[in-house]
């Protein structure tokens, strides 16, 4: 019997009555393996190759990471109708490569043009990658343990991108950047050589039409989360680019901790909040996480405090954990698996938008207010979730 099928023999045909499915089979711990390959490949380059034109001499090294992200953000919207098409496997496969084998190609130049076309073909690759791959998870994890499973899944995302990210900067520094772009082919082509194991396409293929991008965007159920959700990483984009400069000078201790404590204290939340919605639901979950990031960033107005810098990180990162889970795993349930691939998509896009607009709003703001009022102003933003949850939970 094919590997593809397996993965949907119904569970509870050899379980006994009354126990919980398993969560970690086979086939997810090969996901797991294609999972930290991919975040790996991706995030050694992505503070590394800025760096590379800038040595080089090169003119707007942040035109890099630009052309990166614009072809990611592309890349979501396309991906759930490639998947409908074509099948998890081969998306997934074509993204693997397409992310790891142009990382060789920055071995040839150093030329601003040729490094952007890199990053251009990089950027779909991850973006195939996150979507299609993020939708097989979902199919690989039972309905009864998805927010667990989601929450595991992100552990093993999350770890690898926590190390290669500093892991790309150290071996470039000590041994020059071909090592680095050839450690990024080498961890994308590892994740790749897992694919033939994993699932084609969903069970559903063939007895539902797929959902495109802006059809999901007119979804109210799918709309809202995803709402809700790029309102909360707003302020992750803010929390992460400009807690380093808010700080008084000298302080670099004290911003290294916060930023590990909020990962952590995400991480810890996440999982938290992935078995208490298994058990209870998850929109419940939506009201205090809004509540929890707002409270944490509105305490970075203190940030002469270190008490109060580090109380801030551990909130804020508590309230963005538990809206991380609670919003996907609301997005997958609310739809067939036909189109898992467009909620992924969804949530993607809601990550890396809200990123992007959070930097680059409160830069301008806070040149005008400065931090402390652009933080507050920042944490207004967040509650705004809150009418957008009410609605959701009336309409639910």
């Amino acid at each position: 019997m094919p590997t593809s099928t397996l993965a949907y023999l119904p569970v509870t045909a050899t379980r006994p009555p009354g126990t919980r499915p398993v969560l970690i089979t086979r086939q997810l711990l090969i996901r797991f393996v294609s999972m930290v390959g991919s975040a790996t490949s991706f995030y050694l380059l992505l503070s590394v190759v800025p760096s590379y034109v800038a040595a080089a001499g090169g003119a707007a090294p942040g035109a890099v990471t630009g052309a990166l992200m614009l072809a990611t953000v592309l890349g979501e919207m396309v991906t759930p109708r490639l998947v409908a098409r074509y099948g998890y496997r081969w998306v997934l496969a074509t993204g693997l490569a397409l992310l790891g084998v142009p990382s060789l190609a920055l071995m040839a130049s150093t030329h601003i043009a040729a490094v952007v076309a890199v990053c251009l073909v990089r950027g779909l690759g991850f973006a195939l990658t996150v979507v299609a791959g993020g939708a097989m998870t979902a199919t690989l994890i039972p309905a009864e343990r998805r927010g667990e499973g989601l929450a595991l899944t992100g552990v093993v995302a999350g770890v690898p991108a926590l190390a290669a990210l500093p892991l790309g900067l150290w071996l470039s520094a000590h041994h020059g950047y071909p090592p680095v772009f050839v450690a990024a082919a080498v961890a994308a082509l590892i994740a790749l050589a897992t694919v033939p194991w994993l699932p084609t396409r969903t069970a559903t293929a063939g007895k539902a039409t797929a959902i495109g991008v802006f059809a999901g965007m007119r979804m109210p159920q799918l709309r809202r989360p995803a709402l809700v959700f790029a309102l909360t990483t707003t302020a992750a984009g803010v929390f992460v680019t400009f807690l380093p400069l808010a700080v008084r000078p000298g302080s670099a201790g004290v911003v290294g901790a916060a930023l590990f404590a909020q990962s952590a204290a995400s991480t810890a939340a996440r999982w938290w909040a992935g078995r208490h919605g298994d058990r209870h639901g998850f929109t419940t979950l939506l009201i205090p996480g809004l509540l929890a990031a707002a409270a944490g960033m509105a305490l970075l107005m203190f940030t002469s405090s270190t008490a109060a810098v580090l109380i801030a990180a551990v909130v804020f990162g508590t309230g963005f954990g538990i809206a991380q889970n609670a919003t996907l795993a609301t997005m997958y349930s609310r739809v067939p698996q036909s189109a898992y691939g467009t909620a992924s998509a969804l949530w993607n896009l809601a990550y890396d938008a809200g990123l992007g607009i959070g930097a680059v709003a409160f830069g301008a703001l806070a040149v005008g207010t400065g931090y402390p009022i652009a933080f507050v102003l920042t944490a207004l933003v967040v509650i705004v979730g809150l009418p957008i949850v009410r609605r959701d939970r009336r309409a639910g």
